[in-house]
């Protein structure tokens, strides 16, 4: 089990949850992990990470699988403006790849906002620190859980 995985088990764990925990092969796009999960779109909670031009740290933004993020919105939400955020900054601040970056289980505290579309559903899906593992968790409990903010930022 990779060091990413263990952390994301961990740290659901360590909120009282029995997490479970899915490999899918490859699931690099929302569309994927939806057709693995055997879920709706929307019950993808992905995370698209930005870099804060002014703080020069990761802002993450956890949104429905069908949603896209508005940089306009985010950067409201953020109280900054925000950019690119490269495969490095973003690996040092969650200890996660592109591609597999979990909305919790982070390296260090990492500011996070939640699109209040995925409270709509029972249970939702998230990258478990790896492109190929995906996991279930309540929406309440994913905000509870990420300290996550929630708030409008998608088109």
């Amino acid at each position: 089990m990779s060091k990413s995985l263990k952390r994301v088990r961990a740290a659901l764990e360590a909120a009282g949850l029995e997490p479970e925990i899915r490999e899918v092969g490859e699931a690099r796009t929302a569309q994927m992990a939806a057709e693995a999960a055997g879920c709706a779109l929307d019950q993808i909670a992905k995370s698209i990470i930005f870099r804060g031009e002014q703080s020069g740290h990761v802002v993450l933004f956890v949104t429905a699988g069908g949603n896209r993020v508005c940089a306009e919105k985010a950067s409201a939400v953020a109280g900054q403006p925000l950019g690119k955020a490269d495969a490095a900054l973003i690996r040092s601040e969650t200890g996660f790849a592109i591609g597999g970056v979990a909305p919790l289980g982070h390296l260090g505290p990492v500011e996070t906002y939640l699109d209040p579309r995925l409270l709509d559903f029972g249970t939702v899906w998230a990258a478990a620190g790896t492109p190929r593992h995906i996991f279930a968790i309540a929406p309440e409990a994913l905000h509870r859980i990420t300290g996550a903010q929630l708030a409008d930022f998608t088109l």
